[in-house]
């Protein structure tokens, strides 16, 4: 099974995550999607923080994306943003990049029962 790291902030994660699933109550901006880019994890959710001006909320998923990394927000209608225990269990995904989508997963959807699906299937 791919290994889940629940992080309140995606600054928790370590080089040892790479490859884990990422799921944080962090915004999806620039700032933390660099973080989540020096641990590589195969994939990396944040909240969409409501946008923001510019898109600013979830600029990072470009970002990933450019280094292969899947990533996704879920909505901050639905998880509260900075509590990675809601994004699991309330998140519903509200934008993905690339990566994410070829993955499996899909926007408008609640994230839980798609990590239980993609995710978390015996090897």
């Amino acid at each position: 099974m791919t290994p889940i790291r629940v992080v309140d902030s995606i600054t928790e994660l370590q080089p040892a995550d790479a490859g884990c699933i990422a799921l944080s109550g962090s915004h999806g901006g620039l700032s933390s999607a660099r973080y989540a880019l020096a641990a590589r994890p195969l994939l990396a959710v944040f909240n969409d923080a409501g946008v923001g001006k510019d898109g600013a909320g979830i600029a990072g998923l470009a970002l990933l994306q450019a280094h292969g990394i899947a990533a996704c927000t879920v909505s901050h209608t639905s998880a509260c943003i900075g509590q990675a225990a809601s994004t699991l269990a309330d998140g519903e995904l509200s934008h993905a990049n690339a990566a994410a989508l070829a993955l499996g997963l899909r926007t408008g959807q609640a994230l839980a029962s798609q990590i239980e699906r993609l995710f978390r299937r015996p090897a």
